[in-house]
C-alpha cells in the first residue's frame, strides 16, 4: 500500500494542481501537502529497508514474462528520500521565484512538477529494468514541457537538443542492452550479485557496459552531455529540479543499479576498465569548461556533468567503499546542487545579474544567500563541514583499495577545479567592493532564502549525522 502512495501521491497531486488554476494559494498548498505526504511514505518505509526488508508490489504484466514490478531496495530508498524530501523545498522556492518574476503558465509548472517527481519516484522504486525504463522515458517527455517553460525561440531549442539527446541514446542503446541482458540472462529483474554473473565476460562484457552506460543519457556523459547545459533556458526551479532532484539524479541512480544489480559488484572487472577513463575525461572536461563559463547557471550546468561522472567513476571502481561513496554522492550532490541552484535564482530575482562578473560586493546586500552558495561550494569542492566531504572521502578510499591511481589523480584534479571556479565566486561577492552604479536591494522574497538556507542547513547535517544514507549505502556493498 505504502509503495502504490508513493506513486500515486503525486500523480494525484498533479490532477489537484490542474483543477485549482483559478486559486493559486490552494495550488501551492495541494502542492507543499502532496510533497509532504509523499516523504511521510517513504520515510515510513526506510526503517525496513535498513532491517533488511524488500517492500514489494506486483503491477500486472504489460506483456507475457514483462512485469510492471517495483521493489525498494536501499538504493532505491536513498534515491526516494532525496526526491521526496527535496520537492517539499523546491515547492517553497518555486512560491517565491515564480511569483515575484511573474512567471506565466504557473498551474502548468507546478503539473509538470509534480509529474516529474512521480517520474522519479516510479524510478527509485523499479523493481526491473522494463519499469526502470518505463519511468526512466517518463521522466523525459514531463520534464520536456519544464525545460521550454517561456516558449521563446531559446527555450524551443533547447527543448529540441534536451528531447533529442535523451530520447535518441535510450532507444539506440539501453534498449538493445536491455534485450541483450534478457537473451543472455533470462530475467530482466534486479537481482543481488547481477543478473548477469558468471554469464557473460570478456569484450562482449564491455560492450553491453558500455550500452548502458551511453544508453543512460541522464547520467550525462561525454559526449552525450549538451542537452543538460541546453536545459538551463529553464527557470531557475526548474534547472533546481533537472540538476539535483529528479532528472540527472535519474541517470546516476540507474548507473548505480546497474552496476550493483544487473552486472554485480564482483564482475570482471575487464567489463568496466574502459569506464573510469571516459568518467575521469568528463569530469576533468567539464570542470575546464565551468572553469572558464562566465555566466553562473552555465558554470554550475558544467559542474553537474563533471559531478554525476563522480557518481560514474565510483561505480566503475567496483569496490565496496566505492560503490558507498557513489551512492552517498547521490545525495551529497542533491543537496549542494540545489543550494546553488537556489542561490542562482535568489540573485536574480533580487538584483537581476546572471554573470559571475556582475556579482562584485553582492555577499554584502545578500549574506543569506551568499552563505548557502558558500556551504554549497564547499559540498562541490569536497571539504567539511559539507556533505560532499563524506561521499568523496568514500570514493578516495574505493580508489586507494583497488590501487586505481587514474581514478584517484583525476579525484584529485578536479578538488583543485572545483576550488577554482567556486571559491573566487564566494570571494567576489564578500571582499570586493561593489560597483558604484549598483542599485541598493536585499535579499529574494522571503520564501526562496528560507529554502535555500534549509538546503544548505541540510548539506551541513549530512556531514554531521550522515548515519541513514551511510547505512543505506553500506547495504549496497
Amino acid at each position: 500500500m505504502m509503495l502504490a502512495l508513493s506513486i500515486l501521491i503525486p500523480a494525484a497531486a498533479a490532477a489537484l494542481i490542474a483543477a485549482c488554476h483559478r486559486r493559486p494559494n490552494l495550488r501551492e498548498a495541494v502542492s507543499l501537502a502532496a510533497a509532504a505526504g509523499l516523504f511521510a511514505c517513504v520515510a515510513s518505509l526506510g526503517g525496513d529497508v535498513l532491517r533488511g526488508a524488500r517492500p514489494s508490489l506486483a503491477a500486472g504484466e504489460i506483456l507475457p514474462g514483462f512485469a510492471l514490478a517495483f521493489e525498494l531496495e536501499p538504493l532505491g530508498c536513498l534515491f526516494a528520500l532525496v526526491a521526496s524530501g527535496l520537492w517539499f523545498v523546491s515547492g517553497v522556492y518555486s512560491i517565491g521565484y515564480m511569483r515575484g518574476n511573474d512567471e506565466r503558465h504557473q498551474t502548468r509548472f507546478y503539473v509538470c512538477f509534480a509529474l516529474a517527481i512521480a517520474g522519479a519516484i516510479g524510478v527509485a522504486l523499479a523493481g526491473n529494468l522494463l519499469t526502470l525504463y518505463l519511468f526512466y522515458e517518463f521522466l523525459t517527455f514531463v520534464t520536456y514541457p519544464l525545460v521550454t517553460h517561456h516558449g521563446d525561440e531559446p527555450a524551443r531549442r533547447g527543448g529540441r537538443t534536451y528531447l533529442a539527446l535523451l530520447l535518441v541514446s535510450s532507444m539506440l542503446f539501453l534498449l538493445p542492452a536491455m534485450a541483450i541482458t534478457w537473451w543472455i540472462g533470462g530475467s530482466l529483474d534486479f537481482a543481488p550479485g547481477g543478473i548477469l554473473a558468471g554469464k557473460l565476460s570478456g569484450p562482449a562484457a564491455a560492450g553491453l557496459a558500455a550500452l548502458y552506460a551511453f544508453g543512460i543519457g541522464k547520467a550525462a556523459l561525454m559526449p552525450l552531455h549538451r542537452w543538460l547545459p541546453a536545459a538551463m533556458v529553464a527557470p531557475t526551479p526548474v534547472s533546481a529540479l533537472l540538476h539535483a532532484v529528479a532528472v540527472v539524479k535519474a541517470g546516476v541512480f540507474s548507473i548505480v543499479k546497474v552496476v550493483v544489480y544487473v552486472f554485480g559488484i564482483g564482475f570482471g572487472a575487464e567489463a568496466f576498465a574502459w569506464l573510469p577513463w571516459v568518467a575521469g575525461f568528463t569530469i576533468i572536461a567539464a570542470s575546464i569548461v565551468a572553469l572558464r563559463a562566465d555566466n553562473l547557471k552555465r558554470r554550475l550546468a558544467y559542474s553537474t556533468v563533471s559531478q554525476l561522472a563522480y557518481v560514474v567513476l565510483a561505480a566503475a571502481i567496483l569496490t565496496p567503499l566505492s560503490i558507498v561513496g557513489a551512492a552517498l554522492h547521490i545525495a551529497a550532490h542533491a543537496l549542494g546542487k540545489i543550494t546553488l541552484f537556489f542561490a542562482a535564482g535568489a540573485i536574480y530575482t533580487a538584483a537581476h545579474k546572471t554573470e559571475v562578473s556582475q556579482l562584485d560586493g553582492l555577499g554584502r546586500r545578500m549574506p543569506w544567500t551568499f552563505a548557502a552558495f558558500a556551504i554549497g561550494a564547499l559540498s562541490m569542492i569536497g571539504l567539511p563541514p559539507a556533505a560532499g566531504f563524506v561521499s568523496k572521502w568514500f570514493m578516495v578510499s574505493g580508489a586507494l583499495a583497488a590501487q586505481h591511481w587514474v581514478a584517484l589523480a583525476v579525484l584529485v584534479a578536479s578538488t583543485l577545479l572545483n576550488a577554482g571556479y567556486f571559491l573566487p565566486i564566494v570571494y567576489r561577492a564578500f571582499f570586493v567592493p561593489a560597483l558604484p552604479d549598483d542599485a541598493r536591494h536585499g535579499e529574494a522574497p522571503w520564501p526562496m532564502v528560507a529554502a535555500l538556507v534549509a538546503t544548505a542547513a541540510l548539506t551541513v547535517a549530512m556531514f554531521v549525522w550522515a548515519d541513514v544514507p551511510l547505512a543505506l549505502a553500506r547495504r549496497l556493498a
